[in-house]
């Protein structure tokens, strides 16, 4: 049985494991899309600028743009008193500056976090979830999301995000480049077993890196919902807060009309609530959130 500390470490290294093979994948992937389709480094780059300049927008305007589809309201001390309170506490706790804070007016139980740092973070609650917890269960939930903030977790999400588009550009650009000529000269230069193989392998890739990026983009989210627990658990000191918040979480199977598929990987459980029914293998991997019964189990463990 791990202690508080132990798990963030460990899930730290997990994090970190899957965002190295993710960039091993994304070299060898490029190098053999390239070989087989004939484009320079020159293509490769204009790919990650675009890609990097169109998550760098959604990086530093993400929190007004989500603020203003959820319709969220800026939360009062008098009104919303647990959630301004809690907040302030645990910032102090952790750190960290006291983040913006907002309330969703939807009975559905939720919460997340962005911003691109701790002096730019907005923490997000809904009217369902401030009622619906104790203010110790608050207390975990508000941790879980202020642990996001300080781990940098939308910084993260942000470089996965550019990583992903960058793949998903180069495959796409790449097959439809194929179609008017632009791999002729590297269809003819590589003869033999060696090119042959090269050419298949590249052609594999363009169909299947997009799949397999966006697979570990979602990997790397639910690490980092782990370890937001974990390190949540670390600054109040009492894991059966956030367990019992989830648990209430589970229970409540409200969609929030708010949220949609661009936003749900923010929140701290699935809002869409579209999960019923999917088992096994398969569901766990195209989901952005881990189970929350593996969750609690986990934090159940912690000493």
């Amino acid at each position: 049985m791990l202690n508080i500390y132990e798990q963030v470490d460990r899930n730290k290294q997990k994090s970190l494991l899957i965002i190295v093979v993710f960039m091993g994948f994304i070299v060898g992937a490029t190098y053999f899309m390239a070989q087989a389709f004939g484009f320079g480094l020159d293509f490769v780059a204009l790919a990650l600028i675009f890609s990097g300049l169109m998550s760098l927008a959604s990086y530093y305007y993400c929190d007004k743009i989500i603020l203003t589809l959820s319709g969220a309201r800026p939360a009062d001390r008098h009104r919303d008193f647990d959630f301004y309170t809690v907040a302030q506490n645990l910032c102090l706790v952790a750190r960290i500056p006291m983040p913006k804070l907002y309330v969703i007016d939807d009975t559905a139980m939720n919460a997340f976090a962005t911003g691109r740092d701790p002096g730019h973070a907005v923490v997000v609650a809904t009217t369902g979830i401030l009622k619906g917890l104790d203010r110790t269960e608050l207390e975990g939930v508000i941790a879980h999301e202020l642990s996001h903030v300080k781990n940098y977790d939308i910084r993260v999400m942000s470089i996965v995000t550019i990583l992903v588009g960058l793949v998903t550009l180069l495959a796409d650009w790449m097959v439809r480049a194929s179609y008017f000529g632009g791999s002729r000269r590297d269809r003819d230069s590589n003869t033999g077993n060696v090119g042959s193989l090269i050419m298949l392998i590249g052609f594999a890739l363009a169909l299947l890196s997009p799949i397999i990026a966006s697979l570990i983009k979602l990997a790397v989210s639910r690490q980092r919902e782990y370890l937001a627990d974990a390190s949540g658990v670390a600054l109040t000191k009492y894991p059966e807060g956030l367990a019992r918040a989830l648990e209430k979480l589970a229970a409540d199977r409200e969609p929030l009309e708010a949220a949609n598929k661009a936003t749900a990987h923010l929140y701290i459980t699935n809002p869409l609530k579209n999960l019923k029914g999917q088992v096994g293998m398969f569901a766990g991997l195209f989901s952005t959130h881990p189970p929350i019964e593996d969750r609690i189990k986990t934090l159940r463990q912690m000493t």
